[in-house]
């Protein structure tokens, strides 16, 4: 079992790492996951204890549902 570290997340169950000290205002990164309400809630949660405002869309690419974050500010 993957424990999970302070800025982590786990929509589905799998730890999923995001490098968020790589994330500069208008970057984003694509999340591949079923549970995508869990996802966006995860991230919101991180994103708001960094200070930043994200965007995000529940999208398929590649054939992967998921959801596509970006940083705002």
């Amino acid at each position: 079992m993957d424990v999970l570290k302070i800025h982590d997340i786990n929509p589905d169950g799998v730890r999923i790492q995001i490098k968020w000290d790589k994330m500069v205002v208008g970057s984003s990164v694509f999340i591949p996951c079923i549970d995508t309400d869990e996802a966006r809630s995860q991230v919101r949660k991180i994103a708001d204890s960094k200070g930043w405002k994200i965007d995000y869309r529940v999208r398929v690419e590649s054939g992967n549902m998921g959801v596509r974050i970006w940083r705002l500010v």
